[in-house]
């Protein structure tokens, strides 16, 4: 018997197969955040991935033989359920509560939920160990805080990060992204707010940030958002960024 407590407390067993090949623990998969889904792949579990979220675009190809159940806000119930999986794979944050609760009736639900880097590595550790892995989820450990290492400078200024507009939304210090914006040498000028704030173009302008980070996802910001940024605080060092960098928990770090 294999046994596992996800993120929130809660504990799962399942049976072990005595095989010596693939995982030793839940056969069928579905993975309800992308970030999990490729680092499920990564583990060496893409053949026992059977559904996946249309904005899980790691690798390339998964989704060409692997079920669509919707999207990580709008979860197809039915189509999870027709897959028979043995464990589903959910995030306190990307996934919604209520869609989650009701998939608990199909099978085991193992919830993450990732606040900061600890968090991150720790959801790595849990699953490397539930699928009898644990040596693979510790090289994707190392490869993401190698590259941390390598993305990292020393007192880099205040920054602003954007992850929407219309209006603007910058991050909290309670949010993976701050994590990942100290590790690499920025101070978060919403350090001292909750989740996603929304900022005004004068609350922009009162804080003056040395740097403005223009997140690829979940808006599409481009090169024509910099100067509209630059106009408003002209002395910043307006960028765009890769959001999978910043965001994307799992294995996406070490790669990038």
């Amino acid at each position: 018997m294999i046994e596992s407590t996800d993120q929130m407390g809660q504990l799962h067993r399942f049976a072990e197969s005595l095989s010596t090949h693939g995982p030793r623990g839940p056969k069928r998969i579905v993975s309800l955040v992308p970030s999990i889904t490729e680092f499920l792949v990564d583990l060496g579990l893409r053949q026992n991935l059977v559904g996946c979220t249309k904005f899980c675009v790691h690798p390339k190809d998964l989704k060409e033989d692997t079920a669509i159940i919707g999207g990580t806000k709008n979860v197809k119930r039915l189509a999870v359920e027709a897959l028979s999986p043995d464990l589903i794979i959910a995030s306190k944050e990307e996934n919604v509560k209520e869609q989650v609760e009701a998939l608990r009736d199909t099978c085991p639900v193992w919830v993450s939920d990732v606040v900061d880097l600890k968090s991150g590595a720790e959801m790595n550790t849990l699953l490397g160990d539930l699928f009898r892995v644990p040596n693979t989820a510790q090289e994707i450990n190392a490869a993401n805080t190698n590259s941390l290492m390598k993305h990292a400078e020393a007192k880099r200024g205040t920054a602003l990060y954007f992850i929407w507009k219309d209006p603007y939304m910058s991050v909290g210090g309670d949010t993976y992204i701050h994590d990942v914006m100290q590790a690499i040498g920025y101070t978060n000028a919403c350090a001292d707010q909750e989740r996603y704030p929304s900022l005004t173009e004068d609350q922009i302008k009162q804080i003056d940030p040395d740097h403005i980070l223009l997140s690829s996802e979940p808006f599409p910001f481009k090169e024509q958002h910099i100067k509209e940024l630059k106009a408003i605080c002209p002395s910043a060092n307006v960028r765009l960024v890769d959001g999978e960098f910043f965001s994307w928990y799992g294995s996406r770090m070490g790669k990038l």
